[in-house]
């Protein structure tokens, strides 16, 4: 990543000669850039580089503009397409439904919340997550498209611990009390960071750092001394510990399950 055109310039030019000291040679025609400013075309030593508008690396898509819905809808496509692949098994009668649903859970949600620690959620994004999930129970029920049964009386029925929205907004909490301790880095620079320039019309796009802060209904400033509290009280816990208290955990853990 670089912040100029001659910073990326630089950075490609030592990944040239540095892949030439082990005879390896950097492609330039091969070789794409993104850029969130308006760059068609590049140049670079006489040989021009294609200028993107959105990337897949190590399965993800990341586009110029931030935008999450192209990748919140490949998601969903995935997760339904590992559903059902699934179907001879959550449909076999031979197995309970408090099995199937942590099947679900194990092998389809997982598939959908790839990456979802980055995602920007969007009021429509929200809305097909809630639908991918209760197409997955209905499905898990046998319970047709045509049938007037109600969302709640299918959740009754299922009875799970968390949505997967809700999972998802768990994950996206941890991910930001992980940058927040973190002293220097990139991530936290462009989270908490600001551009200077003048307030574009109509409405403010939605932020990452917005939907943290309206699943926690607390200032950002409220939100950092939380995350600074967490840790002191964890490192208290760590000093505190003593070897004979893992005696009491193992004989805790021992009654719970009736060994």
């Amino acid at each position: 990543m670089a912040e100029s055109e001659e910073e990326l310039k630089n950075l490609l030019m030592r990944v040239k000669e540095e892949s030439a000291k082990y005879g390896l040679k950097l492609n330039i025609k091969k070789t794409k850039i993104m850029a969130t400013g308006p760059i068609t075309s590049w140049q670079i030593e006489g040989e021009e580089m294609e200028a993107v508008r959105d990337f897949t690396f190590s399965g993800s898509m990341t586009t110029a503009d931030g935008d999450s819905s192209h990748e919140i809808k490949g998601r969903l496509l995935l997760g339904r397409k590992a559903m059902t692949n699934l179907d001879s098994i959550l449909k076999s009668r031979d197995i309970t439904l408090p099995t199937k649903v942590r099947i679900v859970k194990a092998m389809i949600f997982p598939v959908v919340m790839y990456g979802c620690e980055s995602w920007t959620i969007k009021k429509a994004d929200r809305r097909r997550i809630n639908v991918f999930e209760l197409w997955c129970w209905r499905r898990l029920l046998r319970v047709p498209c045509t049938a007037r049964s109600l969302n709640l009386a299918i959740l009754k029925e299922i009875s799970p611990e968390c949505s997967l929205e809700g999972q998802i907004v768990n994950l996206r909490l941890q991910y930001f009390g992980h940058l927040m301790r973190r002293e220097d880095s990139l991530e936290k620079t462009m989270m908490l960071g600001k551009m200077e320039s003048t307030r574009r019309r109509g409405r403010q796009r939605t932020r990452w750092l917005h939907s943290v802060l309206e699943a926690t209904n607390m200032s950002l400033t409220k939100l950092w001394e939380a995350v600074e509290e967490s840790d002191t009280t964890k490192q208290q816990q760590s000093r505190d510990w003593k070897p004979e208290d893992m005696d009491c955990i193992v004989t805790y853990k021992n009654v719970r399950l009736g060994c």
